[in-house]
């Protein structure tokens, strides 16, 4: 077997994959459900209901607020009680929908059946009506990132897509969810590839999967066979080796294609890949032939002392401490709280934040894990500068962050970091590297777009 993987930095975080083999479970109805109205990359959505509307599983009530936004459809039924503000995964409070549950009850439109529905059944597919689908229903990047996925399927006119890659890696610690769903719905999400194939226009496609999921890639590996042999496509499950961040489309990119995506403005287009995360293959299946928008998907609830981590099917706007005690309530002593995971999750002040269509797990730390350690002076052993995959200097990005540096901050390349926390991990004097490149970046990249409004 030809283990593949990228070629610069990297880490090894311990798995702690509890939740591997405990199949997903259907989470109950929130009494109230929270939709944030930015739940994407781009523009907030705009509401389309107000107080007192009542509301069906799948009815619109935000749509896209721009080109680089995408609509929100409500998970549950029940009445419109405000259009408020409230707390997200970033700390602020944030414009919502708030609805009150009342039933169940779905929009008719929505097919509900269990049948797996074909490309071939539907000649109307073309790759135009596929896209309008996809950005009608609100799919967005589901590995996290919240990307509008239509936007990835209409690359620019200097790039030509050549293969769609469907990310399957799941490098974070804790996180099983993409897993579970690898394993119950591989039909679906084959199915998800090649609409993604078609309305990309090609007919190669990869699924890379990391060796510490070995009956996923033998599962995958011959439904491939089954479905795609003989066919027009030329479909590979990639077995990649087990490093973090591998999960990064850059990373995935040169792991299975041995192509290195430039820096920004550079994606991975524009060396000829097209790549998707797992479940937003399976979200494209269900809004283009289920006709269901995305209102809910797959999260891994986690944790040492967890009594009952588990994996949910969960309703978009469910406070995750419905789930929380659906696994046995938070643990004793000092916890953690993560809309993520350890890596690069985001630490939680409130467990009423709501699961959003990014919310690929809730995982709680404890004890030691909860607490960092002391940071200590830099001792110069550049072992963040091993272990980043994007090959930058993360003691000197955080540096130039702390004292304001922006110019310098730029010209070193700081909005090349995607964030994944790997020289924060490896550093052995506990700096908070990623902390202080955050801010930077973001600083960075706010005075780049007021550059650009000013040309």
């Amino acid at each position: 077997m030809n283990i593949r993987t990228f070629r610069i930095g990297g880490v090894h975080p311990e798995e702690n994959k509890l939740t591997h083999e405990v199949k997903t479970q259907v989470a109950a109805l929130p009494k109230q459900a929270i939709f944030p109205l930015s739940q994407h990359i781009g523009a907030p959505a705009k509401p389309v209901v107000q107080k007192g509307d009542a509301v069906k599983v799948g009815t619109l009530i935000a749509e896209a607020g721009g080109f680089v936004s995408a609509p929100i459809y409500s998970s549950v039924s029940g009445k419109v009680l405000k259009i408020d503000t409230a707390i997200d995964a970033t700390g602020y409070r944030k414009p919502v929908i708030i609805i009150n549950v009342e039933g169940d009850e779905w929009e008719e439109t929505i097919d509900r059946s269990d049948k797996l529905e074909t490309v071939e059944a539907h000649p109307e597919l073309t790759p135009e009506e596929i896209i309008e689908r996809v950005k009608t229903a609100g799919v967005t990047g589901m590995g996290g990132a919240g990307f509008p996925t239509f936007i990835k399927l209409t690359p620019p006119p200097t790039a030509k897509a050549e293969c769609v890659i469907i990310n399957a890696v799941e490098c974070e610690p804790y996180i099983t969810a993409d897993y579970r769903l690898m394993m119950e719905k591989a039909d679906e999400i084959l199915v998800g590839l090649e609409l993604l194939m078609v309305a990309a226009k090609v007919t190669v496609g990869y699924i890379g999967i990391e060796t510490n999921k070995p009956a996923a890639i033998e599962l995958l590996t011959k439904k491939c066979a089954e479905k795609f042999g003989g066919s027009k496509y030329t479909v590979e499950v990639v077995p990649l080796q087990q490093r973090y961040p591998q999960g990064g489309e850059k990373q995935l990119v040169d792991a299975v294609i041995r192509r290195q995506v430039p820096a920004p403005p550079a994606i991975p287009v524009n060396v000829g890949a097209i790549v998707q995360n797992v479940g937003t293959a399976f979200a494209v299946y269900e809004a283009v032939l289920k006709r269901k928008p995305l209102f809910e998907r797959y999260t891994t609830v986690t944790g040492k002392k967890l009594a009952n981590p588990g994996n949910f099917l969960v309703r978009m706007g469910t406070p995750m401490k419905d789930l929380i005690d659906a696994c046995g309530g938070m643990p004793e002593g000092d916890n953690k709280l993560l809309a993520g995971g350890p890596m690069m999750g985001k630490a939680l002040t409130s467990v009423e934040v709501p699961i959003c269509k990014g919310t690929n797990s809730v995982t709680i730390l404890s004890g030691e894990d909860a607490v960092r350690k002391e940071p200590q002076p830099c001792i110069r052993c550049a072992k963040c500068v091993a272990a980043c995959p994007m090959g930058l200097e993360p003691y000197l990005l955080a540096k130039l962050s702390a004292v304001h540096n922006w110019e310098r901050a730029e010209s070193e390349d700081i909005v090349s970091c995607i964030e994944c926390g790997s020289c924060q991990f490896t550093c052995p004097a506990h700096r908070p590297l990623l902390d202080n490149i955050r801010l930077g970046k973001s600083t960075v990249m706010g005075i780049i777009r007021s550059r650009a409004v000013k040309k």
